[in-house]
């Protein structure tokens, strides 16, 4: 069985000033260094990744699927098939970046589960789910176009079988303009301790402003309701990055 071996490529992307800050998109440049920029950029991520294994050890079922959707390098895929003791279960990690997912192939065939790991480049709201016990969606919902999201959660309802569970991370807007305002700043606190300059936070977030639109958690927390979710709640939160369960009611 293979060893966590983070990658040394540094996350150097908006270490220089740039003339024009294009748009964010998950090209080979971004997935190169993805695993210092995620560690480097997203509060409590390995305890996000750690917990979505656990979880998932508690609601997977035998004979169903489970779905890593956004799946990126694989880690919360490869986190689930570590801790998972199911018979019959297959995991399918999906990503619409060819970058991702060529990366993300090769970091799987490093491991050997007992449940099997197949990672397919497609978009996630085209794919026609399996009958599945438990759906991941790691920090992608925040990605997809807002007038989409509605549709994709009621979607994921009718995929999980009953007593099935969405796990779901987002970065989220909190409620008040002063506390969204402070944590912000909290934040970008956490990126200053990890070495990001300035030039860099300011210029990342200009690059995520038109693709990462946050919702804050009650737009989340109704939208999975309408979808059919008996139970929502958050289960981790740091700062504004935040995860959360939804239940498929018996």
């Amino acid at each position: 069985m293979a060893k966590n071996t983070p990658s040394d490529n540094k996350d150097r992307i908006y270490s220089s000033k740039q003339e024009e800050v294009r748009d964010f998109s998950f090209n080979d440049q971004v997935a190169d260094v993805f695993p210092d920029m995620i560690a480097r950029s997203v509060p409590g991520y390995k305890n996000i990744i750690d917990g979505i294994g656990k979880l998932s050890a508690i609601f997977a079922q035998d004979n169903t699927h489970i779905y890593d959707l956004g799946c990126s390098l694989g880690a919360a895929s490869l986190s689930m098939a570590k801790q998972i003791n199911k018979t019959g279960l297959e995991i399918i990690g999906i990503d619409n970046s060819a970058a991702m997912v060529s990366r993300c192939q090769r970091n799987v065939n490093n491991y050997n589960y007992g449940s099997p790991i197949h990672i397919i480049k497609d978009d996630i709201a085209c794919i026609d789910f399996k009958p599945a016990s438990v759906i991941v969606m790691n920090f992608t919902l925040q990605f997809i176009d807002k007038t989409k999201r509605d549709a994709l959660m009621k979607k994921i309802h009718e995929a999980l079988v009953p007593g099935g569970i969405l796990i779901l991370s987002e970065k989220i807007k909190l409620g008040h303009p002063k506390i969204d305002s402070a944590i912000i700043d909290c934040h970008h606190e956490f990126k200053r301790e990890n070495g990001y300059s300035e030039l860099e936070i300011a210029q990342k977030r200009t690059a995520l402003e038109n693709v990462m639109i946050l919702d804050e958690f009650t737009e989340h927390e109704n939208r999975l309701k309408a979808a059919g979710f008996s139970a929502v709640s958050i289960w981790y939160q740091q700062f504004n990055f935040a995860s959360f369960c939804a239940i498929k009611g018996d």
